[in-house]
């Protein structure tokens, strides 16, 4: 079985987010902080509230608001929060940005092997992107899940009476596809992309011979 995470793996998705948060440093001027100070609040808010809120361009759009009302010490006016709601017309989940030769090499990894879609996030947005992105009809399944932890991949293993060892996860990020899946006894491929939420960041091991590391999405076909 081979598992393969959506937003960032199979199409682009954070570099969405970074256009936005360009946008919003250039606007947020702030009398003792340069941009990198404003990003690291910013990424702090956004930390804080994928633990109490979760994920999607909604709770995206509160840090935003959230971060311009502490570092300017009031609220937002109506005006300024007109603006922070303006950049909700950069997530239309109607289109969706493959990562090149994804929809090929999927095509052909489904005539080998079953197939599962794993992605978190906000439901009704993940699944317009899903739907939009024309790649349903590979997947014997679609979870979209509110965190991806060692409780979701021990899960999903139950539910397909997965053999840990046969399955494999497919992702960029290190802290939600590859260190969880590893820590439930999956095997792993990272493939990097250089739009990867900084959150999502951490250390792999690089001893660790159940995690395959690729350059490019179809590399897949010359091991599976």
């Amino acid at each position: 079985m081979l598992i393969f995470d959506a937003d960032d793996t199979l199409w682009e998705n954070n570099v969405i987010f970074e256009r936005v948060i360009d946008e919003f440093l250039d606007w947020m001027v702030h009398p003792e902080l340069d941009r990198d100070g404003v990003r690291a609040v910013l990424d702090g808010i956004e930390a804080a509230n994928a633990v109490t809120l979760g994920y999607g361009s909604k709770v995206f759009l509160h840090s935003l608001g959230e971060c311009l009302e502490r570092l300017r010490g009031r609220a937002a006016t109506a005006q300024e929060s007109a603006r922070i709601a303006g950049w909700a017309a950069a997530f239309d989940g109607g289109r969706v940005e493959l990562i090149p030769q994804v929809a090929e090499t999927l095509a052909e990894l489904a005539r080998r092997h079953e197939l599962l879609l794993l992605t978190k996030g906000d439901t009704e947005e993940q699944e317009q992107k899903v739907t939009a992105s024309g790649l349903t009809r590979h997947f014997r399944g679609v979870h979209i899940v509110a965190e991806k932890n060692v409780a979701t991949y021990e899960e999903l293993t139950r539910a397909y009476d997965l053999v840990p060892a046969s399955a494999w996860m497919i992702g960029n990020s290190p802290k939600s596809d590859i260190l969880p899946a590893r820590s439930a006894g999956l095997n792993a491929v990272f493939i990097p992309n250089d739009h990867t939420w900084v959150l999502e960041h951490d250390e792999l091991d690089p001893g660790d011979d159940k995690v395959l590391r690729l350059s490019a999405f179809d590399e897949l076909l010359r091991h599976f």
